[in-house]
């Protein structure tokens, strides 16, 4: 009997074609995930593990947190995540030392798990991949020993790599990379062989160029050009040119993180992210398409990125509409962070308010407020019962309860009836830009009608004041419009940031409470 026969005879793996290509498709499935999940974080320029990291909860926490924590290890990390993902996925496509990626990815999704065990949650009801002691890192895990444990398939290039090695090392030792090798074979035979074993084991070749050409169909082709206007920003103040361009700040350029203070039993970021750009609410005047932009704009990922990079920053919380909720609940079961949210609450009647809390609060708000126009119509049809009811509920589920309002009028009426919220959430900017001229209130130009009587009144109030709208809805330079507002009283500023905006605005509002602020209002927070 020839070598060759002795190869074909030890090479050939136990199971039916149907059970071996089923075992290869897992296998290439499991690689696409991964290296999918690796390129990803490549290309965000803003990916870290630091947020997975800091809020890890199980075995090895303070060891997660103290890399995160680390500002020569986390990169390293951050970069062993990405390539180990990159290479055992096409590895696993390739079928190429199986065995060895198969364990590699148990290890790698095995620390996964440890960080964050779907043990703790925040939602009442299992979401999507997460069941509470099974998670898809588990799944996954499982499938992956299925893969180390049973015999190499002809469908990859283990059998051809084994091969190629022998011819070079002329047939020396024996070597049993994924147990479908396991005696020498003569030189003369290995081209044959090699030949052979390419044309079954090159299954894999063709999915990893469909998953390149996925992902660059997903990313787009980009010019050269179009490369270098994505790292640029356009800046106006609506009177200067749109040519007015500079870099945009990630977060190599952070100056530090966003200070903190207690709002209740919150600790809450003095810069608070605003839901609006999330949601699609633009307050975009006569640009009739600019909320479908957003939408457009702010996917899942995309989403996923703002937040983490909000983190990344120490904007710890968003105030948004109930209806990101889920959003933000998949970002902390999937995303790696722990975002806090207060949500704004309205309704056309108690009933349909009470409805909107209990969902925020089963989706794990931090606190609640009264939203602006609802609190503002409560008050011109002097329905102050259904205000109080309203404070009422959200305490009783535990939350800091607040009153939002864009006029000072809601603010002055509640205080004259003895309501007291918890914090307040009122506008606050200048009418130093060119569309505040315009006259009526129902030219979407203006939010906060009386900012002069605005900080005086606010001044003597003695509930922490969250102020909104700061920046006039992109009217005004946050550089500006944070400034006026802590100089005036506000203790906390909540803005619409756009991912490439949050390191810029986190550097302002560090800068700005690092410095000599000249503010009249104490602190209430």
């Amino acid at each position: 009997m020839s070598n060759l026969s002795v190869e074909r005879r030890h090479a050939r793996p136990a199971g039916s074609r149907q059970q071996l290509f089923a075992l290869a498709l897992l296998r290439i499935g499991i690689g696409w995930h991964l290296a999918y999940e690796g390129l990803a974080k490549l290309l965000d320029p803003h990916w870290t593990s630091a947020g997975y990291l800091r809020t890890a909860e199980w075995w090895g926490a303070d060891v997660f947190r103290a890399i995160a924590a680390d500002a020569f290890w986390l990169p390293v990390v951050d970069q062993l995540n990405i390539w180990g993902l990159l290479l055992i996925g096409t590895c696993l496509m390739l079928g190429l030392l199986t065995r060895v990626a198969a364990v590699l990815g148990i290890v790698l999704l095995g620390l996964y798990y440890m960080a964050h065990p779907p043990l703790f949650t925040a939602a009442p009801l299992p979401l999507e991949g997460n069941y509470l002691i099974v998670n898809k890192n588990v799944i996954e895990m499982l499938a992956l020993l299925v893969v180390a444990l049973l015999p190499a398939t002809p469908l990859g290039l283990d059998r051809y790599a084994v091969a190629v090695w022998r011819r070079v090392t002329r047939g020396v030792g024996k070597i049993n990379i994924s147990g479908g090798v396991s005696e020498p074979v003569s030189a003369r035979d290995l081209p044959t062989l090699a030949r052979r074993q390419a044309l079954t084991g090159l299954l894999g070749m063709p999915v990893v160029g469909a998953f390149v050409m996925a992902v660059l169909q997903k990313r787009g082709y980009r010019s050269e050009e179009e490369r270098q206007l994505a790292g640029v920003r356009v800046v106006t103040d609506a009177t200067s040119g749109a040519t007015e361009k500079y870099q945009w700040e990630t977060l190599e350029q952070l100056k530090g993180r966003v200070p903190t203070a207690r709002l209740g039993h919150v600790q809450l970021s003095r810069l608070v992210m605003g839901g609006n750009l999330m949601n699609g609410f633009a307050h975009a005047r006569d640009l009739i398409y600019v909320s479908k932009l957003i939408k457009a704009y702010h996917d899942r990922e995309k989403i996923f990125e703002t937040f983490r990079l909000a983190e990344a920053c120490g904007i710890n919380t968003i105030i948004t509409n109930p209806i990101l909720a889920p959003a933000i609940v998949d970002y902390w079961e999937h995303g790696g962070g722990k975002i806090q949210f207060i949500a704004q609450c309205r309704g056309r009647d108690n009933r349909e308010l009470l409805e909107i809390l209990q969902f925020a609060v089963d989706n794990g708000a931090c606190a609640a407020h009264i939203q602006g126009a609802a609190a503002d119509t409560y008050v011109r049809s002097e329905n102050f019962d259904s205000i109080v009811w309203a404070l009422d509920r959200m305490r009783e589920f535990g939350l800091p309860a607040g009153i939002g309002a864009h006029y000072l009028e809601t603010v002055v009426a509640c205080v004259e009836r003895g309501i007291v919220p918890d914090f307040w959430m009122k506008t606050l900017h200048h009418h130093n830009y060119w569309s505040a001229n315009l006259e009526g209130r129902d030219h979407d130009n203006i939010w906060c009608e009386q900012p002069d009587e605005t900080i005086a009144y606010m001044a003597d109030l003695p509930q922490p004041w969250i102020a909104f709208k700061v920046l006039a809805a992109g009217a005004i330079h946050p550089q500006v419009g944070f400034k006026h507002a802590f100089t005036n009283g506000a203790d906390f500023i909540c803005a619409g940031m756009y991912d490439f905006q949050v390191v810029e605005d986190a550097n302002i509002v560090y800068e700005l409470l690092a410095g000599d602020l000249p503010r009249q209002r104490p602190w209430c927070a």
